[in-house]
């Protein structure tokens, strides 16, 4: 985890209450819990989410979420429309393989676990996020990127036992980038927490 964060305490009822508003049909995927590649890059899963019923400040209603398979470090990029996804797509690929001084070999657009459980979980957690703070819906957007910029700092594969962030990149997150909205972040970590229990119980 990031470390430097302050200890905040969250009302465990009203946080799952929030996590039952903001969820959806039970996923019925398991979870891919093997690595299957061997550097960052090398397989990308892409799947888009959308139109939103309600237009992003940024004037977007569709998201296209990227997951690195090595990693699990993931990207959201928010379009106006559906047609501007393979236009944003390789605006990423360009950006990502000069950055990383190397190729994606592969990609995955089709059905498949890993991208359609982080696009679930996103919005889970996005939908949940506006049900506490009680923002306006026109929020949704940058919601889901505060919660993808969290997320990709969190440790949310065990098998690792380090964050997407340090995988992806190969160092710490920089904790001080996270102190002008700790709560924002202990929020969302709270909300998840509750939203994996709720989960579990409502299997067992």
């Amino acid at each position: 985890l990031v470390l430097g964060l302050p200890k905040l305490k969250f009302s465990k009822d009203k946080l799952y209450d929030a996590c039952q508003k903001g969820k959806q049909v039970k996923a019925s995927f398991k979870s891919k819990n093997q690595i299957s590649t061997s550097r960052p890059l090398q397989l990308i899963y892409m799947d888009l989410f959308g139109p939103s019923r309600t237009m992003s400040l940024g004037g977007n209603y569709y998201g296209l979420v990227l997951v690195d398979d090595y990693s699990r470090f993931t990207w959201v990029m928010f379009l106006a429309n559906k047609s501007e996804a393979f236009n944003a797509f390789k605006k990423f690929s360009k950006l990502v393989q000069n950055e990383k001084n190397t190729n994606i070999t592969s990609i995955r657009s089709n059905h498949n676990g890993v991208v359609e459980r982080k696009n679930r979980s996103l919005e889970e957690l996005a939908r949940t996020m506006l049900n506490e703070t009680k923002l306006p819906k026109y929020f949704w957007a940058d919601i889901i990127n505060t919660t993808c910029h969290v997320l990709n700092k969190v440790i949310i594969r065990p098998i690792l036992k380090i964050p997407p962030y340090e995988i992806y990149n190969g160092r710490k997150p920089y904790k001080k980038k996270f102190m002008w909205s700790n709560h924002l972040v202990l929020l969302i970590l709270n909300i998840q927490i509750m939203c994996i229990n709720s989960k579990r119980n409502s299997m067992a």
